[in-house]
């Protein structure tokens, strides 16, 4: 679907339209167009009502995706513990390796030649733990109520008396998308906001009709 427009007498009517529709005719897609300020008042409801109403599902839906993360990650633990070792066993080669220059029973040359070799294979040793390391702390975590109800209420604001540029950026941030499964019919995927691990923000799709179906936004 692409949004297309239409000129009336006193007004211009925005629409949600079949792209193959848009581009050729009837003949090729007879789906209706939707009424796209209808619809997106629809979807922005029944945003506000998920954050107002369903902490539970909520609730639930995180739980799920805590177990789905942890499954998915049991390589991830047993690489990095591989990783750690790995480190664990260069640092104490570096440590043997100063101790007998300190003691003067290797030669100076020879510790120093050993040492950049140690030192620069635990560069990329400490990147690959790092990046372990988030991707394992990266677990959903369920908001807290208050935080919930605060997002409801500033849809709610925006619904009320917000900007185009305004409600645009509030379907970007919690609409995953929208699937049209009839003329009337249409199923959000929102987007449950997660803490801040690093530089992007992570998030957790969710379905606010029918049942749960939770998934991830990379």
């Amino acid at each position: 679907m692409i949004g297309t427009r239409a000129t009336g007498r006193t007004r211009t009517y925005r629409y949600y339209t079949c792209f193959t529709l848009a581009r050729y005719d009837a003949s090729k897609c007879n789906f209706t167009r939707l009424n796209a300020d209808a619809l997106d008042t629809a979807v922005l409801d029944a945003l506000a009502s998920f954050y107002r109403t369903q902490h539970q599902l909520i609730a639930d839906a995180i739980t799920t995706a805590q177990a789905q993360h942890q499954a998915a990650h049991t390589d991830r633990h047993a690489e990095l513990a591989a990783v750690e070792a790995e480190l664990t066993k260069t640092g104490q080669a570096i440590d043997r390796y100063l101790a007998a220059f300190e003691h003067g029973t290797m030669d100076e040359n020879l510790v120093a030649d050993r040492l950049i070799q140690l030192r620069t294979k635990t560069t990329p040793l400490r990147a690959h733990r790092d990046e372990l390391t988030r991707t394992l702390d990266d677990k959903p975590i369920t908001p807290e109520p208050a935080t919930l109800t605060q997002i409801a209420n500033h849809i709610t604001q925006i619904i009320i008396s917000g900007t185009h540029n305004q409600t645009k950026a509030l379907v970007e941030a919690l609409i995953a998308k929208v699937t049209i499964t009839a003329p009337d019919r249409l199923i959000p995927v929102f987007r449950i906001p997660q803490p801040h691990h690093h530089s992007e923000p992570a998030t957790t799709n969710h379905p606010a009709q029918p049942a749960p179906q939770l998934r991830f936004a990379q």
